[in-house]
């Protein structure tokens, strides 16, 4: 069953960005990403998600800083291998 598209919850006392970061981790955990899917460009993210570049940039390092996903200059983010 595919995820639901990402809305934010103005009740969720957590910022956007982990909001969105949590968001993506479920998608990964699902399946819906696998391993060396690529995500959005940083600037895409307001396309896909409906954030700010911000708040796009700052979900990303979470994910890194997780070790879910990798980023790769000029090439874009991945979703990591396990």
């Amino acid at each position: 069953m595919p995820t639901p598209p990402f809305t934010p919850d103005p009740a969720d006392p957590r910022y956007l960005y982990e909001q969105l970061a949590d968001y993506i981790a479920e998608q990964i955990a699902a399946g819906e990403l696998r391993p060396g899917d690529r995500l959005p460009a940083e600037r895409e993210f307001g396309d896909v998600y409906g954030v700010s570049l911000g708040t796009g940039r700052r979900a990303v390092e979470i994910l890194r800083e997780r070790g879910l996903v990798v980023t790769k200059p000029i090439t874009g983010t991945f979703v990591a291998k396990r």
